[in-house]
């Protein structure tokens, strides 16, 4: 059996992108697979089926003892092969360092040197979206072992029904919410990658989509650092005739993931979360900037086809990353028309 490293250690929508990866690697080839990831997407590694071991990095901020922790740790596990997915020169040189026999990364960047299997992606180009551009390393790793390909398949992160029941059974209790009626959810807040809408832009979307749907619930999602954010569009909605109930993510990424499975629909800008609801297959509408680097295809949640909508200002706009060309009057009949399948089951 060989043993593999993985190395995602980015943010956590990246991270969330590489699940079909591990997906396709387990699922065509007997192998022990290692995730190599920072501590704050850890929680979310150890709920993946198809990572057997988590190294945590310490971070290109560690002090040198830790540093030389981490590479004595990934020597010693003696790893046949090593797949960077995220590629920088820190990554080239702990796995050159940690002398891994096959070490495989796309062919970009100086660090490239280091690695003696390499595939060119032009990511930067943006032609696809970002879990492709991972699963392409990991068939170019498989050919070489002369293994076929098992394609993944969605959902990628799941809960059997019991837990999510009991989840969101507590979450009505201590929200005051009503557990039979569907739940819009809603996540203002944003890691900072790409620019995101206003707190007034969700609060018009919400009311709105509350007009089209009377029966929806809103629940506004915020992660640590974000419940000020939440509060704001709270507020805002208040005062013009709206309601949102807060639930803040002090209960761990695992109780965070299991509550996102309870929503009927997701809505977020491109952030960690939208890609964490892409990956339990609840219906996701997201916005996206039209910076190349940054555009709705390249950033794609894993939802399955038919349950994911993306709006972004227009490409020949002058200004492409101005969220603010976003008009909710607009969004919304589009939203609702779409999502109704969803929240009226």
């Amino acid at each position: 059996m060989k043993r593999i490293l993985v190395v995602r250690n980015d943010k956590i929508g990246d991270f969330m992108l590489a699940w079909p990866s591990f997906a396709m690697l387990k699922g065509s080839m007997e192998c022990h697979v290692t995730a190599l990831v920072p501590a704050y997407t850890a929680p979310l590694a150890r709920l993946c089926p198809w990572i057997d071991e988590v190294i945590i990095d310490p971070g290109v901020r560690a002090d040198k003892e830790q540093q030389r922790a981490l590479l004595a740790r990934i020597k010693a596990a003696a790893f046949d092969a090593s797949i960077c997915l995220f590629s920088n020169s820190r990554n080239a040189m702990l796995v050159w360092k940690a002398h891994i026999p096959y070490r495989l990364a796309p062919a970009t960047k100086l660090a490239q040197v280091l690695y003696n299997q390499r595939l060119v992606q032009r990511r930067s180009r943006s032609q696809k979206p970002e879990s492709e551009y991972n699963l392409e390393l990991i068939r170019r790793f498989l050919a070489d072992q002369q293994v076929a390909v098992v394609e993944p398949k969605t959902p990628f992160l799941q809960f059997d029904d019991e837990t999510l029941r009991q989840v969101r059974e507590q979450l009505a209790l201590k929200l005051k919410l009503d557990a039979s009626r569907p739940w819009l959810m809603v996540h203002a807040g944003s890691g900072g990658s790409a620019n995101n809408l206003s707190i007034e832009q969700y609060a018009r979307i919400i009311i709105k989509l509350n007009q089209a749907c009377p029966e929806l619930q809103c629940v506004l999602t915020a992660g640590p650092g974000e419940e000020k954010m939440a509060e704001q569009l709270a507020a805002e909605l208040l005062a013009h005739g709206g309601n949102g109930w807060i639930y803040r993510s002090s209960d761990g990424l695992p109780m965070f993931c299991q509550v996102l499975a309870n929503a009927a629909l997701f809505i977020a800008g491109s952030t960690g979360p939208l890609h964490i609801a892409g990956a339990l297959d609840v219906p996701t509408i997201g916005f996206f900037p039209m910076r190349r680097s940054a555009t709705p295809l390249r950033w794609k949640p894993l939802n399955s086809e038919g349950r994911h909508l993306a709006f972004s200002p227009p490409e020949d706009s002058d200004h492409p990353e101005d969220m603010s060309q976003l008009d909710p009057k607009t969004m919304v009949p589009v939203m609702a028309r779409w999502a109704a399948p969803f929240w009226r089951k």
